[in-house]
């Protein structure tokens, strides 16, 4: 799974190195990013949080304890989840002007930026239902223990979108403003970017009728557990709907930034390159872990053994740790110099990556608390408590919108959404507390705290100390080879090796014993 994951995250940043170079980190690149979320939000919104939190356990409980074996279950469950999906994506692709108004407002100034990110929206909406398709088979193969076809089919995605923006870039004129893109090149990555997440889902099929899953239409719906499933996913809605709002709001004021400064990459798609940037170690260590567990921790709950799950919970933190902690620490020490080597191509050149590098900081140690939160949150869903990650989000999300606004109104356009993704990271670790309080009320028992705390101090510690020394090596290979091309990327490279080599001496002193649940270090 972590292979699989690697590959596609390794993937995905080529193709987002591309992007930026075909449309560049300003207000045309906005225009793309924005339509391209819209599809992703408005899928977990109607259904895709409730498969991700909620339907594996009670697929798992289905397949433990129907007579069948789950597979009627399973079989409406997957006709309701396409058919909501359908429709969905139909009226979101109708309403694609209003939909688009919520994120930005369509004024004299702005009007170009908004027409354009409405025709963007019409090609991608219909991505709701293939998101659909992506989630239930995939969620269908976890249910049986089958994780791999999941994480290594985005790689297709990927390679399509690399194509289209190669395409984009060998064939084409890159426009530099909004009014200079043409229609030819709006369908090339409208069209190429639904293709590319079609082949994603469909390539899932095969997988799961090699898995023993027929997908055979049922809609006797009623009186047959699906209510279970949907009362339960009524307050992961809630939890979706609240992150969404918190989303929206730094969307609209990030927006406004880019208004500000169209060509000074400030605004809300140097903040969400650099998200993802900075997202990458958890999507490889932290979810590929906590997919494995939360069947697992699901059965430990149907079984009582609430001892085996918080073990579990306890091992994930302590294991994806040895992970992220440094990884927090490298983004807040070289944040500028990755976005440099990454985005300074093309469309974007190395000021317009300046902003993007500072946001990259600015997440960095948040890392930390986003990772623990979401692992110590599935605690939850192993108990199909959906109730308490809503009364959480509430909090996160509050304190992340009083943050963005206070950073939006009191800083500049240049400096305003940096300050927003300093207030992302804080609202996590706000959360972090909440979860992890409420979660040992629920659990009855300790959540092995101090072992957890030890070793993080301990991860924290080789981290800051191997962070300081990559900073002076890069520091000092950068000013020693001024004069040398790439000086950039052999700075990093340097500054990088420097701190791994020093964190995993650090960390054997130390005695931390879970880097030895890395690869090769055994």
């Amino acid at each position: 799974m972590a292979a699989g994951t690697v590959v596609s995250r390794a993937t995905g940043l080529v193709r987002q190195v591309l992007q930026a170079a075909a449309l560049g980190t300003g207000l045309l690149a906005t225009t793309y990013n924005q339509a391209n979320t819209v599809p992703t939000s408005l899928y977990f919104l109607l259904i895709g949080g409730a498969l991700n939190s909620v339907l594996v356990p009670q697929l798992v409980r289905a397949r433990v304890e129907d007579p069948d074996g789950g597979v009627a279950f399973e079989q409406r469950l997957v006709t309701l989840v396409l058919c909501v999906l359908g429709v969905g994506s139909v009226l979101a692709t109708w309403a694609a002007p209003g939909i688009i108004g919520i994120y930005q407002d369509d004024t004299p100034a702005t009007h170009e930026a908004f027409e354009l990110t409405v025709v963007f929206a019409r090609f991608l909406l219909p991505q709701i239902f293939f998101y659909g398709v992506f989630g239930i088979f995939g969620q269908t193969l976890n249910a049986r223990n089958r994780f791999g076809a999941m994480m290594w089919t985005p790689v297709l995605n990927n390679l399509v979108l690399i194509t289209v923006f190669g395409l984009y870039l060998g064939l084409m004129t890159a426009p530099a403003k909004v009014e200079d893109i043409t229609g030819a090149q709006v369908r090339l990555l409208g069209i190429g970017t639904t293709v590319a997440l079609a082949l994603q889902a469909l390539a899932l099929v095969p997988y799961a009728r090699a898995a023993g899953f027929r997908l055979r239409p049922r809609f006797d719906w009623r009186g047959t557990g699906l209510r279970r499933s949907v009362g339960a996913a009524r307050w992961t809605l809630l939890f979706v709907l609240a992150n969404l709002v918190a989303g929206t709001v730094v969307t609209r004021l990030a927006s406004a930034a880019d208004s500000a400064l169209p060509g000074d990459g400030v605004g809300y798609t140097a903040y969400s390159y650099a998200q993802q940037i900075w997202m990458l170690p958890q999507a490889v260590v932290t979810v590929s872990l906590i997919t494995v567990l939360l069947p697992r921790m699901s059965r430990a709950v149907a079984e009582h053994r609430l001892d085996d799950l918080r073990a579990d919970l306890s091992r994930a933190l302590r294991v994806s740790g040895v992970v992220i902690v440094p990884a927090a620490f490298f983004f807040a020490v070289f944040g500028p110099r990755v976005a440099r080597l990454l985005f300074a191509h093309g469309a974007a050149d190395a000021a317009a990556t300046a902003p993007l590098g500072h946001m990259l900081q600015a997440f960095g140690l948040g890392l930390i608390p986003f990772s623990a939160q979401y692992l110590l949150l599935r605690g939850f869903y192993a108990f199909e408590d959906t109730r308490t990650p809503f009364r959480v989000a509430l909090w996160i999300g509050g304190v992340n919108i009083a943050l963005a606004v206070a950073c939006h109104r009191l800083l500049s356009p240049r400096w305003a959404v940096t300050g927003m993704a300093a207030a992302y990271a804080l609202s996590y670790a706000v959360g972090l507390l909440l979860t992890a309080l409420r979660l040992r009320r629920r659990t009855g028992g300790l959540l092995d705290g101090r072992r957890v705390c030890r070793t993080y101090a301990k991860l924290t510690a080789a981290a800051a100390l191997a962070g300081a020394v990559g900073w002076f090596a890069a520091r000092a290979c950068n000013q020693g080879l001024a004069s040398v091309p790439w000086v950039s990327a052999v700075s990093l490279l340097a500054g990088g090796v420097a701190m791994a080599l020093l964190f995993l001496a650090a960390a054997r002193l130390l005695r931390i014993g879970e880097l030895r649940s890395l690869p090769g270090l055994r």
